[in-house]
């Protein structure tokens, strides 16, 4: 795996189900990152600490999951001027993920964090290895050759459903 580039964050030990998925993506692409805990609430100073330090280490983006109130996208977008992607995580406190979402969401104009949906880990990676990939012509090259496989992926299910009918492509699909 490359040098670490991205920083991977999340509030509590029980995000790690969804941010795992980011981990999954960027090791797939060879994207070298670091996965920690950092609460915005139980941590500050470890999260001050993490944000205004990242970039000394080479972290070229943050992806920061948090639930509930979900403050630590946006304190640690507040704290460096690293591109941060935030993902919501739909918490055992949470109001079906809304506030997560929201807060993630709603920041103050100078501080924006790029969101994804819902436990949306998957495409945080994406998006942060297709920064990385805007740099590094390795990473760029993977990114495309994925970006391609999804358009291929739509292709060929097009033309399954357009030559046996959409019945018999659901029935082999277990529905």
């Amino acid at each position: 795996m490359s040098k670490v580039k991205v920083g991977i964050i999340m509030g509590s030990q029980s995000d790690l189900p969804v941010m795992a998925a980011a981990a999954e993506f960027l090791e797939a692409m060879d994207v070298g990152y670091e996965l920690t805990i950092v609460s915005a609430h139980r941590t500050p100073g470890r999260m001050i600490e993490y944000a205004e330090n990242a970039k000394a280490r080479g972290i070229k983006v943050i992806i920061a999951g948090a639930g509930g109130a979900a403050h630590l996208p946006g304190m640690v977008a507040s704290l460096t001027t690293l591109p941060v992607i935030g993902v919501p995580v739909k918490s055992s406190n949470s109001i079906d993920g809304w506030d997560s979402i929201l807060s993630i969401l709603q920041m103050p104009s100078g501080i924006p964090v790029a969101t994804v949906a819902l436990n949306g880990a998957k495409n945080a990676g994406i998006l942060a290895a297709s920064i990385v990939g805007a740099f590094e012509e390795e990473t760029g090259a993977k990114m495309a050759t994925f970006k391609n496989s999804l358009k291929e992926k739509v292709e060929d299910t097009a033309e399954e459903i357009e030559s046996k009918g959409w019945k018999t492509v659901l029935r082999n699909q277990g529905h």
